[in-house]
């Protein structure tokens, strides 16, 4: 029985015997009295009729008529008048009449009242015995009243007093309630504070509990830091803080093996000109700064277009990679203006030349990186602080204009989503869910995602692929029982429609609500946390799994992660890139999932190539695996 029951049940106890308690008593009181009333009045009247029937003429029929007259003037149950033998001379009888007061309360409360007596005297002589009793109607009737008096009273009483009591218990339910509440939150890793209560007793409890949260929140919180200084020292650069080379081609490598919006996008790269002349003119801290400086505004550039990429390829040259940005010429003219300005800012003249080119889904990472570097070398050519822009070959687009790209993909979302199936399995090659990135039809072929999501994006046309989706999702688990991993776009959780939309699907199919994973780019933990946090919450709530994908160094800056409530996540295919044979990136790895495990966040690794890069990876305590070099048997469940 719970504690809220125990108190409700010892309030209702207490009120119960208080007012058995107090009827009983004031009815025994009552009772008492009347009766002690009824007796004195019995010995007063028939002492004076006894005296009365003593100062008069001895003649039957005057006794007779006087003995009536009395009987008929009060309210009397019985009168007699005996000789001395014990004989009546005289008798007068009446019934009760109490129709007005229930039986069962006569019965209880029946009064035991002598009847009064007192000798009548002729001369010197004996004359008789007066016997009288009284009526007890009018006295049931009065206990009768007192009772039902004492009890309205008692229930108006005990109705405030369980209103009050209402009111106690629920002050004290409330911090429980919040204690409870805080106590889960901590199960689920999820470390909230809670109000503390103005009783003493609870409130001491409450802060425990908050201390015991803040405590685990700041112990998870400098293992965050921890882990964000191990990322720094391993894959920063220590004279610019960027990438270094090998983080960054993988982080590209990674885009040009996506099968979500990024996988295409402009890829930039950036040299400083005759870097070793300048070394020697401004000397090696001067030559460091201006490096550090020339690294921080590619930073601001590629922040200013959303999660951009910067690194450091070389010593003279930086890479940007800008998922989803296609304009190069405007690209182009954003770039060229603080390169300019930070040549003009040195004290001997300073070319700082750039390259820009396009990367698509499937294309050679050396291709792409050879292009760039005769682009760089042709923009050299054009003098100071030159810029060459690398031309998409025609072949590769599918589409030129907006109107076409918006027509063709109306008409392929009318003909329905196909769904690719790539599994994610565990240590012992169970599936856990399948991946289930989309498929349009353009112009005849069914196209990976990479390919149209930009132009979903651009279009705003990402609530309504995303609904398609999840429907689609939602058929296949129906027909084949397995668990479906779904991607929502960071645009289609800004849009209240669709996220009523969603809910009110998976609502319709709530048998099979636990066998949907959505999964969000891990941008949208650290842009719309408040909107991510709601949506967890909700899809928890119907028995859904929500994780962040893509994630990747940034994982420890995430603001209130530990309050998201998120299920998984999958760690970016660039992490995982020769994993075997680079300790720095298992160390990196090691502690993201100790992390994550210690939020009660599962693990995936994107973009596994070969089982021994998936041996070592469940090794460093990751839970499942996904990628090309990972295949699902049928029996395998």
């Amino acid at each position: 029985m719970s504690l809220i029951k125990q108190l409700w049940l010892t309030i209702a106890v207490l009120l119960l015997l208080a007012f058995v308690g107090s009827l009983l008593i004031g009815v025994t009181s009552s009772r008492h009295y009347i009766e002690q009333e009824v007796q004195i009045k019995n010995s007063d009247n028939a002492n004076a009729l006894a005296l009365s029937m003593s100062q008069i003429e001895k003649d039957p029929v005057i006794l007779e008529l006087l003995l009536a007259a009395q009987f008929d003037t009060g309210h009397y149950q019985r009168i007699a008048l005996y000789d001395p033998q014990g004989e009546i001379i005289d008798e007068r009888t009446a019934g009760e009449h109490i129709d007005d007061v229930p039986g069962w309360f006569v019965n209880l409360v029946r009064f035991e009242v002598p009847p009064g007596r007192a000798v009548v005297q002729d001369g010197w002589q004996q004359y008789g015995t007066l016997e009288l009793a009284s009526q007890h109607s009018f006295a049931y009737r009065s206990l009768w009243r007192s009772t039902l008096e004492l009890a309205g009273w008692f229930a108006i009483a005990g109705a405030i007093s369980l209103v009050l009591a209402a009111w106690i218990v629920r002050t004290i339910r409330r911090p429980l309630r919040d204690v409870v509440s805080q106590a889960q939150a901590i199960g689920q890793r999820r470390f909230m504070v809670a109000n503390e209560p103005r009783t003493r007793e609870l409130r001491e409890v409450v802060q425990a509990m908050n201390q015991l949260s803040q405590a685990v929140r700041q112990m998870l919180g400098e293992e965050s830091d921890k882990l964000d200084q191990l990322r720094r020292r391993m894959q920063h650069d220590p004279v610019t803080d960027t990438l270094t080379r090998a983080p960054f081609l993988n982080q590209l490598q990674a885009h040009l093996k996506s099968e979500k919006d990024d996988a295409s996008g402009a890829l930039i790269m950036v040299r400083v000109a005759r870097l070793a002349e300048l070394n020697q003119q401004l000397g090696h801290a001067d030559t460091d700064a201006l490096l550090a400086q020339l690294a921080r505004r590619l930073e601001q550039l590629a922040r200013s277009h959303g999660h951009g990429t910067v690194g450091r390829l070389n010593g003279s040259d930086f890479g940007m990679i800008l998922p989803r940005h296609h304009d190069l010429q405007e690209l182009g003219k954003t770039l060229q203006q603080p390169l300019e300005s930070l040549s003009a800012e040195q004290s001997i003249d300073t070319s700082l030349v750039s390259a820009l080119r396009q990367y698509s889904q499937g294309e050679s990472q050396a291709e792409l990186l050879a292009s760039l570097d005769g682009a760089l070398a042709a923009a050299e050519t054009r003098g100071l602080n030159g810029q060459e822009i690398v031309d998409q070959p025609a072949g590769s687009v599918l589409y030129t204009r907006h109107d076409e790209w918006r027509q063709a993909l109306a008409e392929a979302l009318a003909q329905g989503v196909f769904l690719a199936h790539y599994p994610v399995l565990d240590a012992h090659g169970r599936l856990i869910h399948f991946e289930v990135p989309s498929r349009l039809r353009l112009k005849g072929e069914w196209r990976p995602a990479g390919v149209f999501l930009p132009w979903v994006s651009r279009l705003a046309m990402a609530p309504t692929l995303d609904l398609a989706v999840v429907s689609a999702a939602l058929a296949d688990v129906e027909s084949s029982g397995k668990a479906v991993a779904v991607n929502l776009s960071a645009e289609s959780l800004g849009d209240g429609h669709f996220v009523g939309e969603l809910l009110a699907r998976i609502q319709a199919h709530q048998g099979i609500a636990d066998k949907l994973w959505f999964e969000l780019p891990q941008s949208v933990a650290l842009q719309q946390p408040q909107a991510l946090r709601t949506l967890c919450h909700a899809l928890l709530g119907l028995g859904c799994k929500v994780g962040l994908e893509h994630v990747g160094t940034q994982f420890g800056k995430i603001e209130g992660l530990q309050d998201l409530g998120l299920s998984f996540m999958k760690i970016e295919a660039a992490l995982s890139q020769e994993v075997e044979s680079r300790s720095d990136q298992q160390s990196l790895l090691r502690g993201m999932a100790t992390l994550a495990h210690s939020l009660g966040i599962l693990t995936f690794a994107e973009g596994v190539e070969n089982q021994d890069a998936a041996k070592v990876l469940f090794e460093l305590g990751l839970d499942g695996v996904t990628g090309p070099g990972i295949r699902h048997r049928e029996g395998d469940t």
